[in-house]
C-alpha cells in the first residue's frame, strides 16, 4: 500500500533518522591510524631528496653541493628516517621533463614502492612547468599508499587537503619566472647585436683573444682549410670525412672519427671566411626548448670581416653552391650559363638540369647578353603581303579546340618537380634519346634540341629500348621552380605547353610556347579562378584544367602569326643554326676561387700518401 506524504512529513522522517540512537553493541568504529596530511617525522620513512641547478656554471656548483650536504644532514637528524637516495640533476632546466634523468628515475622508484616521502628545496627546483609539476604531484598522490612531496621553502606538503591551490599558484609563479628570464636574455642578446658585439663560440681552427674575438690557431686552422679545399677540388663530404679519419685529425671535441654531417657543418659555417651571421636559430618557447630556423621572426645581423678568415669569401660561396646542388647529383664544378647567340634559338639559355643555384635574374641577364644593346622590348610588328582581292583576316584566329593537349599533338608538361615530353613529340625525332632543355625568359618559351655526345647538360627523355615509346620524366627540382617563376606561374600547378617542330637537313628542335599554355590545378587548391587569369576548362582526376597566358583573352592563334611561323621553313641555313654552341655567360660577379694547382698542392701536402690512395669503394674525387 502506497502512502503519499506531504513535504513536511518527509522532512520530519529525515529528522527522526538523524536523531536516532546508535546501538553500541551492533556498531564498530575504525579511527584513522595513518594521517596523510603531513609528513611523519617520528615514524619510519624512506626519504628521497631531489636537488637541481639549471646550468653548469661553476658558481652554481656551490649551490648544488650545498643542497646535497644540507639534505644529508637534514635526513640524518630524523632517527627513524632512511635516506633512499639523493636524486640530482645538474645543469638541467626545470621547464621540461626531457633530459631530467634523475627526476624521472625518482618518479619511477616512487611508483615501484621504494619511496615514502620526497623532500626538495622549493617548487621551482621540482619543476618550472605548471603542467609537468601538477601531473607529477598528482601521480605521487594517487599512488597506494600516497607519496607526499615536502617543499621546504614554501612549507607546503603536497598531501595536505588545502595544498592544491597554493601549489598551483607557486608553480605558475615559477613558470612565469622562467618566461621573464627568457625575455630578459632575449633583450640582452638584442642589445649585444645592436651594439656590434656578436657571440663567437669556440670553433675548430680558432682560439679567443682577450677581447673574446676569434684568432687563428697556428696548428688546427689547417684542418678546416683542408676541408674547404678538398670540397672545391671535387671530394664528396664522405670522402673528406674518411680521409680526416685516416689522418687521425681531431675534431674540436677531440674525436678522431669524422662523419659526412660533421664535415657539412664545418663547410656551412660562415665564420671560416671571417664573417659572423647571428641568430640563425632561436627558441620559440621557453617550455619546449625547441630550436627552430630563424626565417625573419627574430632580428638577424651579418658582420663582415669580423675576424681573420681561414678561406676566402669567394671560396666559401663556391662551396655553398656545391653543397646546395649536391642533392641534384650534380658533379659539375660551378657551371656557367650558356646562351645561344644566333639563329632560331637566339636568346635561349641552356638549362643545367642538376644545378639549382641560378636565379631568375641570372637567366634574364644571360638571355639579354645575346642581343647586346638591341634586346627587343616587344615582338617586332609583322608585315603581310596580299594580292588584290585577297580576304583580310586581320583579327581572326585559328581555333584551338583541343587547348588541353591530346593524342597526336606535341607537348610538354612542367611542374616544380619534373618535366615530361609526350611520346608523340619524341616519335617525331627518331634516334634522339638525350636532349638539351633551353629557356627564353622574355618570350616565355621552352625548347628542346638533340644533345651533343658527352654534353654535361644532357638529359634522357625516353626509354629507347621500349616500343611503344615511353617518355622518361626529367627530374626538374633543381631548375623548375625558377622557370615557373620566370613565366609568372603558380608553383603548385602543372602546365602543358604545345610544341612546334623545326627541322632543316639534320638539325631539329621543338619550341614550346608558354603563351599557349594550359594549366592543371589541384582541385583542393581551387578557390576562385586560379592565378587570377585562368578559367575552368576540363577535369582530369584530381586536377581542374584551365587556360593560362594569352589564351585567357583569346580563342586560338592569330591567323597571320600562324602563317608567319610557317615562313621560317624558308629561312637560310645561317638563320637556323640550331646546333650552335652557347656562349658561356658570367651570371654575376665572377668568383675568384683559389686556383686549381694551389688547391691540389695544399691537399697533397696535408694528405701525403693518402692523396694517391683510392677510397674503400674505389672512387676518386668527384
Amino acid at each position: 500500500m502506497r502512502i503519499d506524504l506531504t513535504s513536511e512529513e518527509k522532512k520530519e522522517r529525515i529528522r527522526n533518522r538523524v536523531r536516532a540512537k546508535v546501538d553500541e553493541e551492533k556498531y564498530i568504529y575504525y579511527p584513522e591510524t595513518i594521517r596523510t596530511d603531513t609528513y611523519k617525522s617520528d615514524e619510519y620513512q624512506r626519504v628521497a631528496i631531489y636537488a637541481r641547478v639549471s646550468t653548469d656554471d661553476v658558481n652554481q656548483t656551490t649551490s648544488f653541493e650545498l643542497q646535497r650536504k644540507y639534505y644529508e644532514d637534514f635526513v640524518r637528524e630524523h632517527e627513524k628516517w632512511e635516506l633512499v637516495k639523493i636524486y640530482a640533476d645538474e645543469g638541467i632546466s626545470g621547464t621540461s621533463l626531457r633530459h631530467r634523468d634523475a627526476f624521472n628515475e625518482m618518479i619511477a622508484d616512487a611508483k615501484a614502492g621504494k619511496i615514502d616521502l620526497i623532500i626538495t628545496k622549493s617548487v621551482s627546483r621540482f619543476a618550472r612547468n605548471v603542467e609537468d609539476f601538477l601531473s607529477s604531484v598528482r601521480i605521487l598522490a594517487e599512488h597506494v599508499p600516497p607519496i607526499g612531496v615536502f617543499f621546504q621553502t614554501e612549507a607546503i606538503y603536497s598531501l595536505q587537503s588545502e595544498s592544491s591551490v597554493a601549489l598551483t599558484m607557486q608553480a605558475t609563479m615559477a613558470e612565469n619566472e622562467s618566461r621573464n628570464k627568457s625575455r630578459s636574455m632575449e633583450t640582452s642578446l638584442r642589445m649585444r647585436l645592436d651594439h656590434g658585439l656578436p657571440l663567437t663560440p669556440k670553433l675548430l681552427g680558432y682560439d679567443h683573444n682577450e677581447n673574446g674575438k676569434l684568432i687563428l690557431n697556428p696548428e688546427s686552422y689547417r684542418i678546416p682549410k683542408l676541408m674547404f679545399f678538398m670540397c672545391l677540388y671535387g671530394y664528396s663530404t664522405q670522402q673528406i670525412a674518411d680521409k680526416l679519419t685516416k689522418l687521425r685529425k681531431k675534431t674540436y671535441l677531440g674525436n678522431e672519427k669524422w662523419t659526412a654531417n660533421g664535415v657539412v657543418d664545418t663547410l656551412r659555417n660562415e665564420r671560416y671566411c671571417g664573417d659572423v651571421f647571428t641568430r640563425k636559430t632561436f627558441t620559440r618557447d621557453v617550455l619546449s626548448h625547441k630550436s627552430v630556423k630563424n626565417r625573419g621572426e627574430r632580428p638577424r645581423s651579418r658582420y663582415l670581416d669580423e675576424h681573420e678568415a681561414i678561406v676566402s669569401r669567394d671560396d666559401f660561396m663556391a662551396v655553398q653552391m656545391i653543397l646546395d646542388n649536391s642533392k641534384y647529383r650534380n658533379r659539375s664544378f660551378l657551371p656557367e650559363l650558356e646562351v645561344i647567340q644566333e639563329g632560331l634559338l637566339k636568346g635561349f639559355v641552356v638549362i643545367n638540369p642538376r644545378w639549382g643555384s641560378f636565379t631568375e635574374e641570372d637567366y634574364r641577364r644571360a638571355s639579354a647578353a645575346a642581343y647586346g644593346d638591341k634586346m627587343p622590348d616587344r615582338e617586332p610588328e609583322r608585315t603581310v603581303e596580299a594580292n588584290k582581292g585577297d580576304f583580310d583576316f586581320s583579327g581572326y584566329e585559328i581555333a584551338q579546340i583541343d587547348v588541353i593537349p591530346n593524342r597526336g599533338s606535341s607537348y610538354c608538361t612542367i611542374d616544380r618537380r619534373k618535366v615530361k615530353i609526350n611520346a608523340d613529340c619524341i616519335s617525331r625525332m627518331p634516334g634522339v634519346y638525350e636532349i638539351e632543355l633551353l629557356v627564353h625568359p622574355k618570350k616565355k618559351k621552352l625548347a628542346v634540341r638533340p644533345a651533343e655526345p658527352g654534353s654535361k647538360t644532357a638529359v634522357r627523355w625516353s626509354r629507347h629500348i621500349e616500343i611503344p615509346i615511353k617518355p622518361d620524366p626529367i627530374a626538374a627540382s633543381a631548375f623548375a621552380p625558377v622557370i615557373l617563376s620566370l613565366f609568372d606561374w603558380n608553383q603548385e600547378n602543372r602546365y602543358s605547353l604545345r610544341g612546334k617542330h623545326y627541322e632543316y637537313e639534320n638539325e631539329r628542335a621543338v619550341i614550346f610556347s608558354g603563351d599557349r599554355a594550359s594549366v592543371m590545378i589541384q582541385e583542393n587548391r581551387l578557390g576562385s579562378p586560379a592565378d587570377g587569369n585562368a578559367s575552368p576548362l576540363v577535369r582530369r582526376g584530381k586536377r581542374i584544367g584551365a587556360v593560362a597566358g594569352n589564351l585567357t583573352h583569346a580563342f586560338g592563334k592569330d591567323f597571320y602569326e600562324e602563317q608567319s611561323m610557317e615562313e621560317l621553313i624558308r629561312q637560310t641555313p645561317e638563320n637556323w643554326q640550331i646546333r650552335l654552341k652557347g656562349r658561356l655567360f658570367d651570371s654575376g660577379s665572377r668568383l675568384a676561387i683559389t686556383p686549381y694547382e694551389e688547391l691540389k698542392a695544399f691537399i697533397q701536402e696535408e694528405l701525403g700518401e693518402l692523396f694517391w690512395e683510392d677510397d674503400e669503394d674505389g672512387s676518386q674525387p668527384e
